[in-house]
């Protein structure tokens, strides 16, 4: 799994884009996670003063060994962190809920469900990342496009996505379009966009399995330039039936806290969705987006 550790080559961060007034950051990376060096009262305060009044905690869980989150952290040192920051910050108007974005691969899909077995977590978040044996690590990812059609290319990815989705085991599949970041800048996210029937599968699965998908605005500030999955996605996902959407800033430092997620709520709105949907640790809950996002139609693919 690529460390998210900074900003890729070429970003250029516009005007102060971390969000004010939003009621929910449902993806935040801590001290807790490898790739992280934040403490939570350092989000929780930040929260407090931009207005975000909920924020999930989604620390990475890996399950496989050479993956830098295998074993990071023991589960009940994670969960009493968060536990103790939400006593600490509810009577302050910030509610933190103890969640985790496990990385999904067939492979282990079994571990993964045993660990769920054995571990509660209010909110989970299933991501497919460049796992160790993929053709997407750094070292392998030039020579594995090289003469592939786009279809070839992604397929191995969104296979993974299909199957995390329908494992039935996570509240929301994270990133679903991450691969177009490890694809960055041999193959654009509009060459992707020209073939949209290659995101309906991993789509459709969210929507036969009542996964909810989510809005991930770290894009915008990688070279992809736009969110995971992108709006036009995000669009077609209603189109075949999605009701469930959430969103989250996949933040790692502090000044990604929130980061784009007024965008990310905005493509929501603009695809026609009213509310996120979150679960709390009981049955998920509807989430109102705010009353200043207007519904404006959907987005179709870039011509």
């Amino acid at each position: 799994m690529s460390p998210d550790t900074g900003p890729d080559p070429g970003d250029e961060p516009g005007e102060d884009p971390q969000a004010r007034d939003l009621p929910l950051d449902a993806h935040l990376h801590t001290d807790q996670s490898p790739d992280s060096r934040v403490p939570i009262d350092v989000y929780a305060a930040m929260a407090e003063a931009r207005g975000i009044t909920e924020l999930a905690i989604t620390d990475h869980v890996d399950f496989d060994a050479r993956d830098p989150a295998y074993d990071y952290v023991a589960f009940a040192d994670r969960e009493r962190t968060v536990r103790d920051a939400a006593e600490r910050w509810a009577p302050r108007g910030v509610l933190i809920r103890f969640g985790a974005e496990l990385t999904y691969n067939a492979s282990w899909e079994a571990d993964v469900r045993d660990h769920l077995r054995r571990h509660r977590y209010d909110y989970t978040i299933g991501s497919v990342h460049d796992w160790p044996d993929s053709p997407y690590v750094p070292s392998r990812i030039r020579t594995w496009i090289a003469g592939r059609p786009v279809e070839e290319i992604v397929a191995p990815y969104f296979e993974q996505v299909v199957g995390a989705a329908r494992s039935g085991l996570f509240d929301t599949i994270g990133h679903l379009d991450n691969v177009k970041r490890y694809l960055a800048p041999e193959i654009g996210a509009a060459e992707l966009a020209a073939r949209p029937e290659l995101l309906d599968a991993p789509l459709a699965a969210l929507v036969e399995s009542g996964t909810a998908l989510e809005v991930n605005t770290s894009g915008l500030r990688h070279r992809v330039g736009e969110t995971y999955p992108a709006p036009w996605a995000v669009a077609r996902y209603r189109e075949l039936g999605g009701t469930r959407v959430v969103a989250g800033s996949d933040a790692h430092r502090p000044e990604w806290f929130a980061w784009g997620l007024e965008a990310g709520y905005r493509v929501l709105a603009d695809a026609g969705f009213e509310g996120l949907t979150f679960r709390r640790g009981a049955e998920p809950v509807s989430i109102a987006l705010p009353a200043r996002m207007r519904h404006v139609g959907g987005h179709g693919p870039p011509t």
